[in-house]
C-alpha cells in the first residue's frame, strides 16, 4: 500500500540518519523516567527526538523529555551503546570483564530503535576482556571495554559495516580501572569515560592519539549533542537498590576536558 502518512514518511527518515545526527535542536537536560535494577551504563540519541539509555539490565527508549516510550529487559551485561543507520547497537559481555585469562563473551547486539525487539547479534571475540562501549564512524564501528589492573594502555577494536575484525588500536592513556566504559567520537575527536575516583575522561583524535586526560565524570556515557556540544550521563542509587538515569549538557574546555553548559542558548 501506498498511502504512508506524510508523518510516517518522516520518522522514517529520521531513523535513516547515520550516527549522533545533529540536525535537531541540542538536548537539554532530561532525566529518564522510572528507576532500574542496574545502573547506567551509557546513552545514545538520534539527534532529534529519542534518547536510548542502557541500564545493564534494561533498555529504555525515552523522548526528549524523558518519557518512556518502550522498554525491555535484556541478559546482563548490556554495556554502552550507539545508534547508527536507524538501528541501536549495544557492547555486551555474557562472560568476565578484566580478566587476564581472557574469558570474556563479547558481543554486539541490535535492536529495532522504536521497538527495542533484537533483530541481530554479532561476536567480537577480539574484545578479550570485555566488550563494555561502542560508537560508530564512517560506516565501521569500534568497540571498547575491560582491562586487567597490569595494562598501561587502553584498546579500541575496529570492525567494519558487517562486524569483520579490522585491527585493534592501542591509546597510550597509561591505565585505568576496569579500561573504558563509554565512548563517542564527535567533532573530530574520541571521547572515552572512565571509571575511578575520581573518574577520568580521555580525548584522542581520530587515530587514537591522546589530546588530553581530566578528572571528569562521563563514565555512563557520553554521546554528541550538536556542534560543540556533547551530553553526559548521570545515575544514582536509591534507597531500594535502584538505579536512576540523567542526561547533562556539556561543551568541551581545555583546562577541565568538558564542562556543564548550565543553559542552553535557543
Amino acid at each position: 500500500m501506498m498511502c504512508r502518512s506524510l508523518s510516517g514518511w518522516a520518522a522514517a527518515l529520521l531513523l535513516m540518519v547515520p550516527g549522533q545526527a545533529d540536525g535537531g535542536e541540542p538536548f537539554d537536560q532530561v532525566r529518564c523516567e522510572g528507576t532500574y535494577d542496574g545502573h547506567l551504563q551509557g546513552i545514545c540519541t538520534d539527534g532529534t527526538d529519542s534518547i536510548w539509555w542502557s541500564f545493564t539490565t534494561h533498555l529504555v527508549r525515552t523522548d526528549r523529555t524523558g518519557r518512556v516510550l518502550a522498554s525491555r529487559t535484556v541478559k546482563n551485561h548490556h554495556g554502552d551503546l550507539c545508534f547508527h543507520e536507524g538501528r541501536v547497537y549495544v557492547a555486551v559481555n555474557y562472560g568476565r570483564f578484566n580478566d587476564p585469562q581472557k574469558r570474556a563473551d563479547s558481543w554486539v547486539n541490535v535492536y529495532d530503535p522504536q521497538t527495542l525487539e533484537e533483530t541481530a547479534r554479532h561476536p567480537v571475540p577480539e574484545v578479550v576482556y570485555g566488550a563494555g562501549g561502542m560508537d560508530a564512524r564512517d560506516g565501521r564501528f569500534f568497540v571498547v571495554g575491560g582491562l586487567p589492573a597490569d595494562h598501561p594502555e587502553n584498546y579500541v577494536y575496529e570492525y567494519d559495516s558487517d562486524f569483520t575484525f579490522v585491527r585493534r588500536h592501542t591509546i597510550d592513556s597509561g591505565w585505568t580501572f576496569l579500561g573504558i566504559q563509554t565512548a563517542a567520537f564527535h567533532d573530530g575527536s574520541w571521547w572515552f569515560g572512565c571509571y575511578g575516583r575520581p573518574a577520568v575522561l580521555l580525548k584522542t583524535d581520530s587515530d587514537f592519539r591522546m589530546q588530553g586526560r581530566w578528572e571528569f565524570d562521563c563514565s555512563l556515557g557520553i554521546v554528541g549533542n550538536g556542534p560543540g556540544r556533547l551530553l553526559a550521563a548521570r545515575g544514582k542509587r536509591t534507597a531500594a537498590g535502584r538505579h536512576s538515569g540523567l542526561v547533562i549538557p556539556v561543551r568541551p574546555d581545555s583546562e577541565h576536558g568538558l564542562i556543564e553548559i548550565r543553559s542552553l542558548e535557543k
